[in-house]
């Protein structure tokens, strides 16, 4: 299974523990953890269930493409990172 794993920096305000989860996309996985921390959602999307900008989704190493419906597919061994993006202006 996907294993799905929070930047200390988001669990600063929601500590949740990585964990595998069955989920063939992002979407599917974070849905997963957010059964069991709800609190975690508005945090990581935004109202329309797209990302807010200032979090970042890497699936074995890569940024997803898909930020709006999180479709980017997962295979059974991949590994799911969400962080806090940087920006600077």
């Amino acid at each position: 299974m996907p294993n799905v794993t929070f930047a200390p920096a988001i669990q600063r305000h929601v500590p949740v523990p990585a964990r595998d989860v069955p989920a063939a996309t992002v979407a599917e996985a974070l849905a997963e953890v957010f059964v069991e921390r709800p609190e975690l959602r508005g945090y990581i999307l935004d109202d329309q269930g797209s990302l807010r900008r200032h979090v970042a989704v890497f699936v074995d190493g890569a940024m997803i493409r898909d930020r709006v419906r999180l479709g980017d597919p997962l295979r059974p061994e991949s590994r799911v990172y969400v962080v806090q993006a940087l920006s600077g202006g």
